[in-house]
Formats: C-alpha cells, sequence, structure tokens
C-alpha cells in the first residue's frame, strides 16, 4: 500500500500545484452529501452558518512538511469520500501570509510550517479576523548539510558554517565583506574547492532555523561579532534555490564540489544521490535529531483556521488523519519519507489539544520557541 501510495504521490504532485491556482481564484464543485449553498467568500459569510462551495481543502506552507502533508491528502483522498485536498509549497513565512490574511472561502484552510509562528504572525492573523487557530505539532526535523554521495565526507562545525556564509566576518578588529571563497581559506584543514552553498529563500522556515540555529550560534562563539547577527551573503557563493528541496538535491547530484540545505526527509528519500556532513561532529540520525543532541534540530507543525472547520468538509478527517498511528507514530507511513515521530504521550496529547480546538496565544508560542 505504502509503495502505491508514493507512486500516486510522486505522480500527483504537478497536478497539485497545478490546481492551487484555480483553487486561490474560485471554489470547486461541491461534493454529494455537502450543502448546495453558494458562498461569497466574505467575513461576515464566515460568521454564519453556510458551507463554502468549494469542495477541497486548501493547504500551504513550508517545504519540509509538504512531502508529509501531501502524502496524508493522497491517503485521504484515496480512501475516504472526500476530494484530495490541495497542498502548496510556499515556504513557512509565506504560509502565514496567506493563512492569516482573513477568514473567507478564497483563503487557505491550515499552513504547514518549519518553525513556530511568530507573535507578529499571531498579530496579523488577529488584525485579519483570524482569532482562532490551534497549533498541531507533528514531529521533529534535522537541517541537513548534505553533497553529493560518494565525495569524502564532511565534518563542519557551525562557526565554520557562519563563516561560509555570511556577508560580513570579523578581521583585524573590524567586520569586512567575506572574503573567504574557499573552503580551506576559513580552515586548512577544509576542501581546497570554492565555496558554494545552495539553500532556501528568505520566506522558508528552513532559512528561519539555519540562521537561528548555526549563524546567531556561530556569531556568539566568534570573536568580533559582538552579539550581532550577520547577514547572509549576497555575492554568489550562497545561492537561495527555491521552497522545492528537491532542486536543491539534484543540484548536488551534478556539483561534487557544492553543498545545500535541506530538510532530513529529503536526505532520507535520496540516499543514492546525496550524503550528510556532521554538524560539531554528530550526525542526522533519527535518534540524535529527537534528543536534540544534532545541533540543527527543529520540531514540524501545522496550523488549522478553526473558523473553516464547518464551512468545508474534511478537516476534522485531515488532521484526525495525520496525526493517527497509521501516519504520525513511529510505527506510521510517515516516518518512511523521513518525519522524526513525537514519543506516544506527546502524540496523544496534540490530538487532545486538536479535540478541544486548543487556542493559540501569545504566551503558547513562546512555549513553541522554548
Amino acid at each position: 500500500m505504502l509503495t502505491t501510495l508514493l507512486n500516486k504521490r510522486s505522480k500527483s504532485l504537478l497536478a497539485l500545484a497545478a490546481a492551487t491556482t484555480l483553487m486561490a481564484a474560485c471554489g470547486q464543485g461541491q461534493d454529494a452529501g455537502q450543502s448546495e449553498t453558494a458562498s461569497s467568500g466574505t467575513d461576515s459569510q464566515a460568521q454564519s452558518g453556510e458551507q463554502y462551495s468549494r469542495s477541497q481543502l486548501r493547504i500551504v506552507g513550508s517545504s519540509t512538511v509538504y512531502p508529509f502533508s501531501s502524502y496524508v491528502a493522497e491517503e485521504m483522498g484515496a480512501t475516504t469520500d472526500f476530494r484530495t485536498p490541495v497542498v502548496e509549497s510556499t515556504g513557512s513565512g509565506g504560509g502565514f501570509k496567506l493563512f492569516c490574511s482573513g477568514v473567507a472561502e478564497d483563503t487557505p484552510d491550515m499552513t504547514n510550517a518549519s518553525r513556530p509562528m511568530k507573535a507578529s504572525e499571531l498579530k496579523m492573523c488577529q488584525d485579519n479576523g483570524v482569532e482562532d487557530v490551534t497549533q498541531i505539532m507533528v514531529g521533529y526535523d534535522g537541517i541537513v548539510v548534505g553533497r553529493k554521495a560518494g565525495e569524502p565526507a564532511l565534518d563542519l562545525s557551525r562557526e565554520q558554517l557562519t563563516k561560509a556564509v555570511a556577508a560580513q566576518v570579523p578581521q583585524n578588529g573590524q567586520l569586512v565583506d567575506n572574503p573567504y571563497t574557499k573552503w580551506s581559506d576559513i580552515d586548512a584543514s577544509l576542501p581546497d574547492t570554492e565555496i558554494l552553498v545552495y539553500g532556501p529563500p528568505t520566506s522558508s522556515g528552513t532559512r528561519d532555523a539555519f540562521e537561528e540555529l548555526v549563524i546567531e550560534h556561530g556569531a556568539e562563539n566568534i570573536d568580533g561579532y559582538n552579539g550581532e547577527k550577520p547577514a547572509i551573503r549576497q555575492d554568489g557563493k550562497f545561492v537561495p534555490s527555491g521552497e522545492n528541496d528537491n532542486l536543491i538535491v539534484q543540484k548536488l547530484a551534478q556539483n561534487a564540489n557544492a553543498i545545500g540545505i535541506f530538510g532530513y526527509s529529503f536526505l532520507e528519500e535520496n540516499r543514492d544521490k546525496i550524503q550528510a556532513a556532521k554538524i560539531d561532529g554528530v550526525e542526522p540520525k533519527r535518534a540524535l535529531i529527537s534528543s536534540g543532541e544534532y545541533p540543527i534540530s527543529r520540531s514540524l507543525f501545522f496550523y488549522t483556521k478553526n473558523a473553516h472547520v464547518d464551512k468545508i468538509g474534511g478537516m476534522n478527517e485531515y488532521v484526525t488523519l495525520f496525526l493517527s498511528d497509521q501516519m504520525a507514530s513511529d510505527r506510521g507511513a510517515l516516518k518512511k519519507l523521513g518525519l522524526i515521530s513525537l514519543p506516544p504521550e506527546d502524540l496523544e496529547q496534540i490530538r487532545e489539544n486538536w479535540k478541544n480546538k486548543e487556542k493559540v496565544t501569545e504566551a503558547s508560542l513562546k512555549g513553541s520557541h522554548g
């Protein structure tokens, strides 16, 4: 069953992405058993008891969570009477902008995120009438620094990575534009090859997490930054490569000297093409990521717009399926795609949070960042 659905998922992703543009502009036809009442897509309608006319869930957000979300969507479409939800990879930041734009038919029902929602994003939601949101933590992920399979293994410190990608570095008591062009310029023990890093764009939660867990840490431990977090260089040594991490994998497979930054699930799916570097001497392994011993570990989430639960069929069913043992547990199908599952007691608590539609607050977000 898993192999069949994986094949089906790979064939369907292009169709899902194409459908998203249409979904953003208009509603879809009504499924049997749903209300035939048409929706105007206005905020006043959202306060009524009417259902939306579109019959597919719309999900946006993180490229890291996208493979898991798409798999659950495909499973739901294949095993229930609901249409397959449309899932779009917009990046975590881009997803929150769309999600928080209002309570209306032409806005997403959920958004995936590879970092917690920011307080500023919660305020954006509230300012636009999106006041009832539940945070669903689905598991853990490690940010991988990888290169082409078969090349010499790398062991990089976060300080070395910071020096490779920072726009400015300390030299002779002052910050100067980054002069490093080769890895060996940073440390003679590193390869004598040009620095070329394919990484996520500014809209990506992976970029946010990399900046926090690598660059902020590196700057704190390199004399001369004096508490300042450097920006990422824009001289061609760091190349933002869009929200599709598979493109980074393809570029690494074609260039033995390049390294890339992406989520652990893409390593799991492409071990024949790419390999992971150790970070501060630690490999990105499941147990080391879930324990936090791997230095670039993070939690994965999605957020639900609860005002839409009664407006469009399938939200409860989708979330329940995602959080089921069949999907999200250590025995679930998403493990084979690279998801690092929550402990059983934590997963059960997340299910209770969804059952009770626990509302996101600024205080709860601070706990998520903790």
